[in-house]
């Protein structure tokens, strides 16, 4: 492992000391690029032995480096090491031939020494198997930090996902039961297969059964043709049947046949056609209710819940809504154009004591909302709908010790560089630090030094 040259692209030096110092004393020679348009042309010079990349950079993303460089160079080492990562970037970067995924506020401190391993060519897999690295990594890795999500996303991972059996997937609208639904399915034997999906509260009942079953032509008035149905598609792979408490009681007892004799029979058609399915369902309905109340055959309960999964609200997993926040942050600022957008800290308390009856959906859709109407490049509890406007800003009592000191941080910065008229080199003289780590501060806490210099 002697001698090798890693590429790190990453704006944030701040977050690099740990790795870099891991990778020197491995031997390694270490270049940072601060752009991502200055990695690329790095990385595709053939002078370094793998690259190390953040997902979010200036000029030009990770995601677009990673796919620009493996065209080129199909098995070049690419490790990502990221503040802001779902389970979908990792199956996605995974599939495109990444070796190793991590986030920067899980435990890394192995994350040199496989580094190391991918840059000499050395593969990475625990269990001693070709894998793609995606695949066993535990959930926490992904997105959550709460311990009952990442449990349920383990647990799906490791042990529901190579079994055959039906599940069901229960809980509120926008807990991300369609997420975990993809999860047991990219991990399973049919994850090469595309996954089908069908929500069944979006369909009109007149449609649903045509829609899963297919129908013979002519079997009723505008069937000219003959259609093949989801179920039919699905076959050798994973069927999600979304908001299956939705089903009317004629659709449960077909599906109920589905899942007992594996065949289906088209719409005015009398011929079987077996399918090889594997059937995930998922409802935000009280299925045993429904039973007793007469609306949800008891039969059918018994066997869509074979193996069941809940899924907490996330009014109950507050950890995870500042990492969620930043992730959509993230996303919609750089789809809108506003690539400077940022929050104030307490937005991030605001979003923390908010109930969220529509869950990560609905924070998905404030926060959107808010990158689009924010007047200025810092989101305010203002800038929120009218849900937020009766939230107070926390007192200094209820701000986390890493809030304070940043919020201290901040002012002490921006009153310095007033007092030196925005001069950067001289306020970081003053402040005895080198300017480079003043701008990265200036940068992460969103300070305008054009505006200061322009009051001065």
């Amino acid at each position: 492992m002697q001698n090798l040259r890693i590429l790190i692209a990453d704006d944030h030096a701040d977050d690099l000391s740990a790795l870099v110092a891991g990778l020197e004393q491995g031997g390694a020679f270490v270049h940072l690029a601060e752009n991502g348009e200055d990695a690329l042309e790095k990385a595709l010079s053939g002078e370094y032995d793998a690259l190390v990349t953040e997902l979010v950079l200036p000029q030009l993303g990770g995601k677009e480096i990673v796919q620009t460089l493996l065209q080129e160079y199909p098995s070049f080492p690419i490790v990502v090491f990221t503040r802001y990562g779902t389970m979908d970037d990792a199956f996605n970067l995974a599939r495109m031939g990444v070796k190793v995924f991590a986030r920067k506020d899980d435990n890394s401190d192995d994350l040199a020494d496989k580094v190391l391993q991918v840059a000499s060519g050395e593969e990475i897999d625990e269990a001693g198997e070709k894998a793609p690295f995606a695949r066993k990594l535990p959930f926490s890795q992904y997105m959550s930090r709460n311990a009952q999500m990442t449990s349920i996303f383990n647990t799906a991972i490791e042990r529901v996902a190579q079994a055959p059996s039906t599940v069901l997937i229960t809980g509120e609208s926008g807990t991300g039961k369609e997420l975990l639904a993809k999860t047991i399915h990219h991990f399973s034997p049919r994850g090469d297969q595309p996954i089908v999906a069908v929500n069944c509260a979006a369909l009109p009942e007149t449609l649903i059964e045509s829609e899963l079953f297919g129908h013979e032509k002519g079997s009723f008035t505008g069937a000219i043709n003959k259609r093949i149905g989801r179920f039919e598609q699905a076959s050798g792979s994973t069927f999600f049947l979304d908001e299956v408490g939705d089903l009317s009681p004629v659709v449960q007892t077909k599906l109920l046949r589905v899942l007992q004799e594996r065949t289906i029979e088209r719409v005015g058609g009398n011929t079987p056609v077996p399918v090889d399915i594997r059937l995930v369902a998922a409802t935000h309905r009280d299925l045993k209710k429904m039973v007793q109340e007469g609306d949800f055959r008891e039969d059918l309960y018994y066997r869509l819940s074979v193996i069941h999964l809940q899924l907490p609200p996330l009014r109950e997993r507050k950890e995870d809504i500042p990492g969620l926040a930043q992730f959509f942050l993230e996303r919609y600022r750089d789809k809108i154009g506003r690539p400077d957008m940022s929050f104030s800290s307490y937005v991030v308390k605001a979003f923390q004591q908010y109930p969220w009856p529509g869950n990560v959906r609905e924070l998905e859709n404030v926060i959107e909302g808010a990158v689009v109407m924010s007047p200025g490049p810092r989101i305010e509890l203002r800038d929120l709908r009218e849900d937020f406007q009766n939230i107070s800003e926390p007192q200094q009592d209820d701000l986390s010790l890493r809030d304070a000191r940043a919020s201290f941080e901040k002012d002490f910065i921006e009153k310095a560089l007033r007092k030196h008229s925005g001069n950067v080199t001289a306020t970081s003289d003053v402040l005895g630090i080198a300017r480079k780590n003043l701008q990265e501060k200036i940068k992460r806490y969103n300070i305008e030094v054009d505006s200061i210099r322009e009051e001065s």
